[in-house]
């Protein structure tokens, strides 16, 4: 497994690393990675049981916590991606932070807050340590946060109350603290850098401010003796007390809007606020100035996140899978996007494997590069979904076909829609194909049953073929370009000779239904799909079966929650909907609406390889036995909906003027399939559209160990060390670690030209970049000129198809090389030129020499 794109956030909370370069998303039940800074993504190869509820990041960003809705946590190893321990909290877990210092984390459990000793700072057997329990809130415990110096930490409530409390064990007789004084349940409270002050957010829009003093100092009163009266009449003399009260209340003046979500950025005294209706702002305290308001979705803002140095502030929305980093100063978006709101239907390589083009239910068309992870464009045109979408061949040119009725061409140069082609009639299209020039476009209909066939030059309508009596499920055409063929509902699939005169149709017939069909490469073969699980093999000259795979035992699998049958013997999901040939046509992978992806091998029909998608318990299907004990006579208790409970959440506001709004919603549980799957055309990963997005699987090794990471002792000395060991790989790479430029300098002339192409061979990858950087800028100014061309052809060869897969990364250094060459190059040529003659002349000397010397001789 390599990438996930296609889902940027499903819920839960985003977090910044340390550094503030990267973004933690998570995304269903694992977690992506984005690096702002390198325009990077990827997702940490690792799986939850369920989707993930919180997540929280040790302050030096080496230990990532990660919580699921049922309470169960991994403890990961961030810079390794390794996970080290499985715990379970038993229980939902509503926050979890850890303390500044990086010794505690708190995690809430309802009522309670629960604090843990961090793993890594005591030698225990086992990582969590239960510290303490700190009670006492009434209802559920909303969010937690320290104080700066790690010793204190304040909890908000759904009591409408925040309480402090400690975990230094030193302090003598410490009271916990409660502030009380919201009218509604509270979002989250805050110490400020200084803990003189504390801020609190609630529901309902109030920030109110704390000051830990008494009342007269507070009222600027002398008087540090209060008189009452009690019921009697008499007198009561009550001491001024120190502690927390209110000194100032400010509101958002927000009516019917609430607060979702707050956060604070201490040394800046910001406080960062999400509302309902998709509404951020940012204020100052304690003087409670608004800075900035922006509306950035329609719906609301599940979490803000803050990064380390307050310039960067991300922003998610469940309901819209939308993840934002924006910069507030500026006024700019960082990093802005959104996946499909609905499924994903189509998928499609572009000829170099770079791009992949997704078409989704709800009518768009996006464009992803499949290096970086992120979607670079969208196309929004289509008005119903988009059932097929297709790369031409050669150019940058995308096809859709869609429920609408149109066929769409999209050039990638300029993002437009230059081409949109249409039917005589009213017709919903299922399926599209590209001829290899990129000339001619068919598109096959649900309603008709016929296939339409147009020019992409003209985007006139050439011809329909009639001819199916079903609605047409795929269309392919051969890598010669001449035969179309396509399959039907009908039982059949038929090749169309398009261009020939004669028009030949050749009717291929199944047992079943034709689901899906592909060409094999050479054009000579192609398999189809059938709905009882068959994939069959056609050779094409002959019209004859050439071998049959029974796939009905190998993609089956997954009980769903209602289902009133063991996995076996369930009804749907036992046959592909999706299937594709690989780059060298030796293998056939397919896709269903089941867990699982196989891939067989066409010579001999044997099943290679059997992934699984998904083991997210939250995904109808993953399951291959029901838990008994969930079962009731009313049906399983998996279905009731425990969370979500709260009538706002329940409220309907799609219709104007509705008050109440829906009170029977229902979250339904999607389920675990996957509906396109393609190889890439390098042939090194394949992709599959899945219900958690576009899952990339790739023979590359995303991680790059770096050996010398490890190394403590990395000095100058050691280096030279190294270099007279004649260690020269070694000191080289350390050289790169250390990054100074005159010790880099040294050590790359000392390296002998015979060792060149060895050291470039096992140079670690990580390290090719810096070392390519290195040559390019070196070449301008050293006189070593064959020793730098040795350097740049060994380290070609050695690492040719790494830097090809990786070339948009490494595209300002090819230019730098590309550049420096050529300045070599015309270098020397302008001194040969200039020098023509008079190395003629000397050569002509010493023939003559030569002769003079052989007639003294005679």
């Amino acid at each position: 497994f390599s990438n996930l794109l296609g889902t940027v956030y499903t819920g839960a909370n985003v977090l910044f690393t340390p550094d503030g370069n990267s973004v933690l998303s998570p995304v269903g039940n694992r977690v992506s990675m984005f690096d702002l800074v390198n325009n990077t993504s990827c997702t940490l190869p690792f799986e939850m049981r369920k989707n993930i509820d919180q997540m929280a990041l040790s302050p030096n960003g080496t230990l990532l916590v990660t919580i699921d809705k049922d309470g169960r946590a991994l403890l990961i190893n961030l810079s390794r991606r390794v996970v080290l321990h499985n715990m379970n909290f038993k229980g939902r877990a509503r926050a979890i932070k850890f303390s500044p210092d990086g010794k505690y984390f708190a995690i809430t459990n309802e009522k309670n807050v629960n604090i843990w000793k961090a793993p890594g700072h005591t030698r225990e057997f086992a990582p969590f340590v239960l510290y303490f329990t700190a009670v006492g809130h009434h209802d559920a415990v909303t969010n937690v946060n320290w104080s700066p110096d790690s010793k204190y930490f304040i909890t908000s409530s759904k009591d409408m109350t925040c309480r402090i409390y400690t975990v230094d064990r030193s302090i003598p007789d410490f009271v916990s603290s409660t502030l009380s004084g919201h009218r509604d349940y509270i979002i989250n409270a805050w110490f400020s850098s200084d803990m003189k002050n504390i801020y609190s957010v609630s529901r309902d829009g109030s920030l109110f401010q704390w000051k830990n003093s008494t009342y007269a100092a507070m009222h600027e009163d002398s008087d540090t003796e209060m008189v009452e009266l009690d019921e009697d009449g008499n007198e009561v003399v009550r001491v001024d007390k120190v502690k927390w009260r209110i000194q100032k209340k400010n509101y958002f003046n927000s009516v019917s809007v609430k607060v979702t979500e707050a956060q604070f950025f201490a040394a800046s005294n910001l406080v960062v606020v999400g509302f309902a209706n998709g509404v951020f702002g940012i204020y100052e305290v304690p003087n409670f100035t608004t800075i900035h308001t922006l509306s950035i979705s329609q719906k609301k803002i599940d979490t803000v996140a803050i990064n380390a140095t307050g310039e960067w502030l991300a922003f998610g929305s469940a309901a819209l899978g939308q993840l934002l980093v924006w910069e507030w100063q500026s006024e700019t978006y960082v990093l802005k996007q959104q996946g499909h709101y609905y499924d994903i239907n189509s998928v499609s390589y572009s000829s170099d494997g770079q791009s992949l083009a997704t078409g989704g239910d709800d009518g768009k068309v996006k464009v992803w590069n499949t290096a970086s992870g992120f979607c670079f464009v969208t196309f929004s045109e289509h008005s119903s979904g988009v059932k097929a979408v297709e790369f031409a061949k050669q150019g940058q040119v995308l096809f859709s076909a869609s429920m609408d009725g149109t066929v769409r061409a999209f050039d990638l140069v300029r993002y437009r829609n230059f081409r949109t082609f249409t039917s005589p009639n009213p017709v919903q299209f299922t399926s599209l194909a590209v001829d290899p020039s990129g000339e001619i476009v068919c598109a096959g209909t649900m309603d008709t049953f016929e296939i339409f066939v147009w020019s992409v030059q003209t985007g006139k309508l050439l011809d329909i073929l009639a001819g199916h009596t079903g609605p047409i499920s795929s269309l392919a055409f051969s890598p010669t370009g001449m035969i179309l063929v396509s399959g039907s509902w009908d039982h059949s699939a038929r090749t169309w000779d398009i261009f020939g005169r004669s028009k030949s149709i050749e009717t291929l017939v199944h047992q079943s239904e034709v689901l899906a069909v592909a060409f094999k490469p050479d054009g000579k073969e192609i398999a189809a799909a059938t709905l009882d699980g068959q994939i069959t093999f056609w050779d094409i000259e002959e019209a004859t079966i050439i071998s049959t795979v029974e796939g009905r035992k190998d993609i089956m699998g997954g009980r769903k929650q209602d289902d009133r049958t063991s996995a076996d013997n369930a009804a749907s999901g036992k046959c592909f909907n999706s299937i594709c040939y690989t780059a060298d046509g030796s293998s056939l992978i397919g896709s269903g609406t089941s867990k699982y992806i196989c891939i067989y091998d066409v010579t001999s029909s044997f099943l290679i390889k059997k992934f699984q998608i998904s083991k997210n318990l939250s995904l109808d299907g993953t399951q291959e036995m029901l838990n008994s004990k969930y079962m009731t006579e009313f049906g399983s208790l998996e279905e009731l909906e425990d969370e979500g409970s709260d009538r706002e959440e329940r409220i309907d506001l799609s219709l104007p003027g509705t008050r109440s709004g829906d009170m029977s919603v229902r979250a339904t549980r999607p389920e675990a399939k996957s509906m396109a799957v393609r190889f890439s055309p390098t042939g090194r990963s394949w992709a599959a559209s899945t219900t958690d997005g576009l899952m990339i699987y790739s023979l590359d090794e995303d991680i790059l160990f770096d050996p010398f990471d490890l190394e403590i002792d990395i000095t100058p000395e050691t280096v030279l060390e190294a270099l007279a060991d004649k260690e020269y790989l070694k000191s080289l790479c350390m050289a790169f670690r250390l990054n100074e430029k005159p010790l880099l300098h040294t050590v790359f002339e000392s390296i002998p030209p015979e060792s060149v192409d060895l050291v470039a061979r096992s140079m670690p990858e990580k390290y090719l970049f810096k070392l390519l950087s290195f040559v390019g800028m070196h070449m301008e100014t050293s006189p070593h000129i064959e020793f730098h061309l040795m350097w740049v052809t060994s380290i070609m060869t050695a690492h040719g198809r790494y830097l090809r897969d990786h070339r948009g990364q490494f595209q300002p250094v090819f230019r730098a090389l590309h550049k420096g060459v050529n300045r070599v190059r015309d270098d020397i040529a302008t001194l040969c030129d200039s020098n023509q003659y008079t190395l003629k002349y000397l050569l002509t000397q010493q023939t003559i020499a030569a002769r003079k010397e052989a007639t003294m001789e005679e």
